[in-house]
C-alpha cells in the first residue's frame, strides 16, 4: 500500500507509535541482557560461590539457548501469531529473570539464564516482524527502523552503564530483577495495542520439525563451540568437533529446506542478495563491535582502573553517536539513497575507529584515544544496523516475516559469539607471547602485555569490518522505490493494530 493511498485513519493513528515504543522496549531489554550481566558477573560469582571454571555459564547458558532457538522462535511467531508469541516471550522473560534474581545456587542461576535465552529467542523475531508489518509507509518505516537500529547498536553499551549502576549501588540481583517490571509493562501494552493475529488451527501449517532440529541444532553447536574456544583454544577436539558438526547440520538443513513445502526458513529469504548481504554485514559488524566492548571493558577497568559505573559512563559517547547516526542520518537518507551507500561507509567508519584503537597504550588518555574511536564506531554502526534491519524484512510476506527476522537476529548472535571467542583468543595469545622473557609479576609489564593483546585483536576486528564492507558493496544493490513496503501479501496497519 503506497502512502498516497493510505487511509486517513492510518495516516493519523498514534497507536502505531505506541506500538513502536513497546517493541523498542522489548528489543532494548533483550540487547541489554546480553551485556548487563557481564558487569554483575564478579559479584554473582562471589555471592553464589561459582567456580572460575563454571562462571562462563552465566553468559553461555543465555547465548546457547538464544542463538540455538532463534530460527524456531521466528517460525513459531509466523504459525501461531506474532502478538501471542511476543506477549508470551515477554512474560516468560520476566519469569526467568525473577528466578535468576532469586537464585540460591549456581545451577538455579544457569537454568534461569537458559530460560531467559529461550524466551528471548521467541521474543526477538516477533518484535522485528511486528515492526516491519506495522510500518509500511516508507518514511515512517525509516523512522521506526532508525529507532530500532539505534537500540540494536547502542543497547549493549547502555547495558554496561545499567549493570555498573545496579551492581555498585544495589546488588547484582537487580541486573535480573530490572527486567520484571519492564517486561510485564510491555506485555500489558502489547495486549491492548496489538491486534490478535492468532491463526486458526484449520489454516495453520505444520511446523517443520526436521528443519527445527537441523537448523537449531547447527546454530547450537556453533555457538557452543565458539564459547568453549575461549577457554579450550581453537584446536581443541571438542571445539573443532562442535564447529564441524554445526556446519554439517546447517548444510543438511539447507538441502532439506529446499524440499520442504512449509520450511522453517524458506530458502528464498536467505537467497535474496540484499537480505543475505544485510545479514552478513550485521554478523561481521557485530564481531567488531563485541570485540570493542570486550577489550574496552578490560582496558578501562583492568588497566585504567575505572569503577564499573565510570566504565559504563565511558561508553555514553558511542551510544550517543549510534543514536545520532541511526535516527538523524540513516533514517533521513534511507528513502533517498541506495542502502549500500549507507552500509558500506558505515562499515568503513567503524573500521577507522578500530584502526585508531590499535595505537592504544597503557598510559593513553581517554579523550585522545578511546573517545575518538567510540565516536567513529558509533557513527558507523548506526549507518549499518538501521538499513540492514529494514532490508532483513523488506519485501517479505507477513506470514514469513518471523523467519526473516530470525535470520538477521541469528547473524547477530552467531557474530557476537564468534567475535568474542575469536578476538579474546587472539588477545590472550599475543599477551602470553609478549610476557615470555619478561617479568610477568610486574603490574606495569602485565598491563603492557594486556594492552598489546587488545591492540592486535582490535586490528583483526578492523580487518573483519573491511571485509564486511567489500561483501556489502558486492551483494547489496537495493534502491528505495516509492511506496515499497512489506511484500506482495502486505498487511495494512489497521490489520496489525487493534
Amino acid at each position: 500500500m503506497s502512502p498516497q493511498h493510505a487511509p486517513d485513519d492510518q495516516a493519523v493513528d498514534p497507536r502505531r507509535w505506541w506500538a513502536l515504543a513497546i517493541i523498542a522496549i522489548a528489543q532494548l531489554m533483550i540487547v541489554l541482557d546480553a551485556t548487563i550481566v557481564n558487569i554483575a558477573l564478579p559479584s554473582a560469582q562471589h555471592s553464589l560461590g561459582i567456580s572460575d571454571g563454571n562462571r562462563q555459564w552465566v553468559i553461555t547458558a543465555y547465548t546457547l539457548a538464544f542463538g540455538g532457538l532463534l530460527l524456531l522462535g521466528g517460525r513459531i511467531g509466523d504459525l501461531f501469531g506474532r502478538k501471542r508469541t511476543f506477549t508470551i516471550g515477554l512474560i516468560g522473560f520476566a519469569l526467568a529473570s525473577a528466578i535468576g534474581g532469586f537464585a540460591t545456587d549456581p545451577a538455579m542461576l544457569f537454568a534461569a539464564r537458559a530460560l531467559q535465552g529461550a524466551f528471548g529467542a521467541v521474543l526477538a523475531p516477533s518484535a522485528l516482524s511486528l515492526l516491519s508489518n506495522t510500518f509500511s509507509d516508507p518514511k515512517e518505516r525509516a523512522t521506526a527502523f532508525g529507532i530500532f537500529g539505534a537500540i540494536a547498536g547502542g543497547g549493549a553499551g547502555i547495558g554496561f552503564i545499567a549493570g555498573g549502576l545496579l551492581t555498585e549501588y544495589l546488588s547484582w540481583r537487580w541486573c535480573l530483577f530490572v527486567n520484571v517490571p519492564i517486561a510485564i509493562g510491555a506485555a500489558i501494552g502489547a495486549f491492548y495495542l496489538l491486534k490478535r493475529d492468532h491463526i486458526d488451527k484449520g489454516h495453520r501449517v505444520k511446523l517443520d520439525l526436521p528443519g527445527a532440529f537441523l537448523g537449531c541444532g547447527g546454530l547450537l553447536a556453533i555457538v557452543y563451540g565458539t564459547s568453549e574456544a575461549e577457554s579450550r583454544g581453537w584446536g581443541d577436539g571438542l571445539v573443532v568437533g562442535c564447529l564441524l558438526l554445526g556446519a554439517a547440520m546447517l548444510a543438511v538443513f539447507v538441502l532439506v529446506e529446499r524440499r520442504t513445502p512449509h520450511a522453517l526458513l524458506p530458502t528464498h529469504i536467505i537467497g535474496d542478495r540484499n537480505r543475505g548481504g544485510a545479514a552478513l554485514a550485521v554478523g561481521l559488524a557485530v564481531i567488531g563491535m563485541f570485540g570493542l566492548f570486550l577489550f574496552l571493558t578490560f582496558y578501562l577497568q583492568g588497566v585504567k582502573h575505572y569503577s564499573p559505573v565510570m566504565a559504563g559512563v565511558a561508553y555514553l559517547p558511542m551510544v550517543g553517536a549510534i543514536i545520532l547516526s541511526s535516527t538523524g542520518i540513516a533514517a533521513r537518507l534511507m528513502t533517498r539513497v541506495p542502502s549500500r551507500n549507507l552500509i558500506v561507509p558505515g562499515l568503513l567508519l567503524a573500521a577507522s575507529g578500530m584502526a585508531w584503537l590499535t595505537q592504544m597504550k597503557v598510559d593513553s588518555p581517554y579523550a585522545a584515544m578511546v573517545l575518538p574511536a567510540e565516536i567513529l564506531l558509533g557513527l558507523g554502526m548506526g549507518l549499518v544496523f538501521m538499513p540492514s534491519m529494514s532490508l532483513a524484512t523488506l519485501g517479505v510476506a507477513p506470514d514469513e516475516a518471523g523467519a526473516a527476522a530470525a535470520t538477521i537476529n541469528s547473524a547477530q548472535q552467531v557474530g557476537g559469539s564468534i567475535g568474542t571467542a575469536l578476538l579474546n583468543t587472539i588477545a590472550a595469545s599475543v599477551t602470553t607471547t609478549y610476557l615470555v622473557g619478561r617479568n610477568a609479576a610486574d603490574p606495569l609489564v602485565k598491563a603492557a602485555g594486556s594492552v598489546r593483546g587488545y591492540a592486535v585483536a582490535t586490528g583483526v576486528a578492523m580487518g573483519i569490518l573491511l571485509c564486511a564492507s567489500v561483501i556489502a558493496f558486492l551483494l547489496i544493490n537495493h534502491r528505495p522505490a516509492p511506496g515499497e513496503a512489506v511484500g506482495a501479501k502486505e498487511e495494512s496497519t489497521a490489520e496489525v493494530l487493534a
